[in-house]
């Protein structure tokens, strides 16, 4: 019997499908070198946790339950790992599946662009091989971790969702475990389909920002304030473009920046999405900045 090289473990929200099972059958990877382990729960962490305990595989590969898998994903992560001994954590890209419907599609224009999330964008569209990557590069919906490494941290903190996987790629970081971002580790994720959705979505990642650096004891870089610094402007500006015309300058530049980044993406992606491309910016923008306003205002 061969050794068991990954344990896929997958955390399952309750009454959702398992849409992963479907695509593992396409893998380019002798079954008897992987076992699937779900752990359903409504609390991810948790089932995480639970997977990781139960696993038997030497690396545990962490993937979302919606995610369809390329058909090398562990043969490309096994080469990898092998080649590279020194790296203990190593994430992959979500890519926007085709079959995805116009508007999950523009967002998905939006999360893979450095104007929208900057080195964030890594996640969501194929970028350069990095060996000294962190969490800004990599997340839960595909990354490979080397079983070893528990010995040395502990898992998913249970009281964080969403932010519960940048949590633990930053504290493995601070412990001196090394992380890496191979965009050879695909797997395609429905991004939201909805507005309503997209802006959940952007406003708790917003909010757990603040929770997640509390946790890990870390500053926050000024990258991350910047959408909370734009959305107080955006808030107060009726006000202080009616005591002072200067204070509308700012708001010109970033509507001639955002306008002329969506039209570059239109016409390489869609030229229909350009309008979309705009609204969507602005609010990734300006919610996820709400988000961590959110969080300092539900302190008092």
């Amino acid at each position: 019997m061969a050794k068991l090289k990954f344990s896929i473990v997958v955390a399952l929200a309750p009454n959702r499908n398992l849409e992963l099972k479907s695509s593992l059958k396409s893998l380019d990877y002798p079954e008897n070198k992987y076992e699937l382990i779900v752990e359903e729960g409504t609390n991810p962490s948790e089932n995480r946790n639970r997977g990781i305990k139960k696993s038997k595989g030497e690396i545990i590969a962490f993937i979302d339950d919606d995610a369809i898998i390329s058909k090398s994903l562990l043969k490309n992560a096994e080469e990898f790992l092998d080649k590279h001994k020194d790296i203990e954590i190593v994430g992959g890209v979500q890519l926007t599946p085709k079959s995805d419907k116009f508007f999950a599609k523009v967002s998905g224009y939006v999360l893979g662009s450095y104007f929208g999330s900057h080195d964030m964008r890594n996640r969501y569209k194929k970028g350069k091989l990095n060996l000294n990557a962190d969490e800004r590069w990599i997340t839960s919906a595909v990354c490979f971790v080397r079983k070893s490494i528990f010995k040395k941290i502990k898992g998913f903190n249970p009281i964080l969702f969403p932010g519960e996987d940048p949590e633990f790629f930053g504290r493995a970081k601070k412990v001196g475990i090394k992380i890496a971002y191979n965009p050879k580790l695909i797997v395609y994720h429905k991004r939201r389909p909805t507005l309503i959705g997209f802006c959940k979505q952007i406003f708790r990642y917003g909010k757990v920002r603040m929770i997640k650096e509390k946790l890990n004891k870390t500053n926050i870089k000024v990258l991350f304030l910047l959408p909370a610094g734009f959305t107080l402007y955006i808030i107060l500006s009726p006000i202080l473009i009616s005591i002072w015309n200067i204070f509308l300058i700012p708001i010109l530049i970033y509507f001639t920046i955002n306008i002329l980044v969506s039209l570059w993406i239109s016409l390489r992606k869609n030229i229909l999405a350009l309008p979309l491309l705009i609204i969507l910016f602005f609010i990734q923008h300006f919610v996820y900045g709400l988000g961590m306003l959110s969080y300092f205002i539900s302190k008092k």
